[in-house]
């Protein structure tokens, strides 16, 4: 009988496309949801059956409670090599086998600069004024000798800050553990929290999401910031208190704000944030290449066939 396989979050259906599912034959039944499933109470009747569960990153959350409700269970798969949203204690508990995937370490990095760029220049509302008849009318701003401030400067703000250089910008840096010397190494300027968000004239965030970050850039920092500054978050959204940035944007505290990430995602209709004055937003983007949903999808067919063969690659 063939295994039954869920993937979960495929909003753009591409896993058929990319994974290479050909390779696992008879061997299992695979069943793709497109939508976002809210409801954990949805969410489980849907699982009901899966032997076998695809997540994409962090969409879906598999607490105790959730997992604790889907007995045939066996193996979770996840794209990329880390989830929070799964308790991993729980699913070893369960005797559940938690895999991930590789990934690939530039998009998110190349995605923040076509929101620094679409945003200083005006992009989105001049591509909207063409389209509806008009033409110039806006100013756009210049990188070249202005400042970009680097909020965490691991790998991907280690790319973001290469890019600034090499667009003639100053850059500085900062993070709660940052070393000087990595940054003099990376042709960067290590500063204080405090200096970064004063000074800067763009500020990027690359920290990951944890207690001490949650909550991290405030209404403090936001004020602290020049009035023709922006802010760009290709991060986590709960990094910036989100009553706090709307306050900034409607006041202009900031020049404005682009946001490929939020607290709540998919965004809600509702949303204030979607009506927010001088702002970029997308959908998440960062990781949604071709070359990274081959890897992801590649990985979880290659995950799903290793377990089948009772030789379990890339446990989490």
């Amino acid at each position: 009988m063939a295994v039954q396989v869920v993937v979960l979050d495929d909003y753009q259906n591409a896993a058929r496309e990319f994974g290479g599912w050909e390779r696992l034959g008879e061997q299992v039944e695979l069943t793709v949801f497109t939508d976002h499933i809210d409801d954990a109470e949805v969410l489980v009747q849907r699982l009901a059956d899966a032997e076998v569960v695809v997540a994409m990153r962090e969409r879906t959350a598999f607490p105790e409670a959730v997992l604790d409700r889907l007995p045939r269970l066996r193996l979770l798969v996840t794209t990329g090599m880390a989830n929070v949203a799964i308790d991993l204690a729980a699913a070893k508990r369960r005797g559940v086998t938690v895999t991930g995937t590789r990934g690939v370490p530039t998009g998110t990095a190349e995605l923040t600069w076509a929101l620094i760029l679409a945003l200083v220049r005006q992009v989105p509302a001049e591509s909207q004024r063409v389209r509806t008849g008009g033409w110039q009318s806006t100013i756009g701003g210049d990188l070249a000798g202005h400042t970009l401030g680097v909020v965490g400067l691991g790998r991907l703000g280690a790319q973001v800050a290469t890019v600034g250089r090499a667009f003639g910008m100053q850059v500085v840096a900062w993070s709660q553990h940052l070393r000087p010397e990595h940054a003099a190494e990376l042709g960067v300027r290590a500063v204080s929290k405090e200096e970064l968000f004063s000074g800067s004239d763009i500020v990027t965030i690359h920290l990951q999401l944890g207690d001490r970050t949650r909550g991290l850039i405030g209404a403090a920092e936001l004020r602290s910031m020049r009035p023709d500054a922006y802010l760009v978050n290709t991060a986590r959204g709960p990094i910036i208190d989100e009553a706090a940035l709307l306050t900034a944007l409607r006041e202009g505290w900031i020049a404005g704000a682009a946001l490929d990430v939020f607290d709540v995602e998919p965004l809600p209709a509702d949303h204030p944030l979607r009506t927010a004055p001088n702002t970029v937003l997308t959908p998440h983007l960062g990781y949604v290449t071709r070359e990274t949903y081959r890897v992801f999808y590649g990985d979880a067919v290659e995950d799903i066939d290793a377990f089948l063969a009772g030789r379990p690659v890339r446990v989490l």
